[in-house]
C-alpha cells in the first residue's frame, strides 16, 4: 500500500503541475481567469483520473461511466473536505496564513486515497 501511496502523490504532483502550465498558458494566451482555471482543473481531472486508475490502482479495461462518476464523486467530497478543513485551520493561522493550507491539503490527500482505493478503482468481486 505505501508503494501504491507513493504513486498517488507522484500522480498528484505531475497532475498540479500539468494543471498550472495550463493554467498559466490560458492567461498567456489571453484568455480570462475564469476560463483558464476551468481549463486546467479539466486537464487536470481527465489526467488524474487516467494515471490513478492505471499507474496508480491498475485498472485496466474499458472506462466505465460509473467509474467517471465515483471519482468525479470522490473529488468533490474530497475538495469539500479539503475547504472544510481550510476554514477550521485559517480559525486558527489567520485568513491568510499558508500554515492553514498544510491540513487542508493533507485531509483532501488522505480522503481522496482512500475513497479512490476502496470505492472508485475497487476491484469488482470475483464470481
Amino acid at each position: 500500500m505505501l508503494a501504491r501511496l507513493l504513486r498517488f502523490g507522484l500522480t498528484g504532483l505531475a497532475n498540479s503541475a500539468v494543471g498550472w502550465a495550463v493554467i498559466f498558458g490560458g492567461l498567456w494566451a489571453g484568455m480570462s481567469g475564469a476560463a483558464a482555471n476551468a481549463a486546467g482543473f479539466g486537464v487536470g481531472l481527465v489526467m488524474s483520473f487516467t494515471l490513478n486508475r492505471r499507474f496508480v490502482f491498475g485498472v485496466t479495461g474499458a472506462v466505465r461511466g460509473r467509474e467517471v462518476a465515483k471519482f468525479l464523486a470522490a473529488f468533490a467530497i474530497a475538495y469539500s473536505v479539503n475547504l472544510a478543513v481550510l476554514l477550521a485551520a485559517q480559525g486558527v493561522f489567520g485568513k491568510d496564513s499558508a500554515l492553514a493550507q498544510l491540513p487542508a491539503i493533507a485531509a483532501y490527500v488522505v480522503i481522496f486515497f482512500l475513497l479512490s482505493q476502496f470505492v472508485v478503482f475497487r476491484p469488482a468481486p470475483s464470481q
